[in-house]
């Protein structure tokens, strides 16, 4: 997979899931590659012109913005969204949520259409589904 981790989660985040799925999946930041305050649409269409992305983010607004979600909709990549309660959690428990879905994350992935959106919810290894 080719994973982007937006701006609302830290950059040491996508760094330690780069090094932990170093040879298996491409893991980057945001800011790594666009800088620091681009716009979600100017990244989502800039990274719509290469292949599909699975992006892991805390900003619910591209899930609920009409001209963000059109982009996202419209497009290759996949979301996985943090829930409203998990986006204000320590970063210790955005990543132990992480990696107790990451397999379901992997296994999702094949199986849906670039547009789609989950929600990464405070228990269980199950995905919401955010229509």
């Amino acid at each position: 997979m080719r994973v982007i981790v937006d701006e609302n989660l830290p950059p040491p985040l996508a760094r330690a899931l780069a090094a932990l799925f170093i040879g298996q999946h491409e893991v980057v930041h945001l800011r790594d590659r666009f800088g620091p305050k681009v716009e979600d649409i100017d990244w989502l269409t800039a990274l719509n012109r290469e292949s599909s992305w699975v992006i892991l983010s805390a900003d619910r607004r591209i899930t609920k913005n009409k001209a963000e979600q059109r982009v996202f909709r419209s497009s290759k990549h996949i979301g996985f969204f943090f829930a409203p309660g998990l986006q204000r959690a320590p970063l210790l428990k955005k990543m132990e949520r992480l990696m107790v879905v990451w397999g379901t994350i992997e296994k999702q992935v094949p199986l849906v259409k670039g547009g789609s959106m989950f929600e990464i919810q405070m228990k269980g290894n199950q995905l919401k589904l955010i229509s």
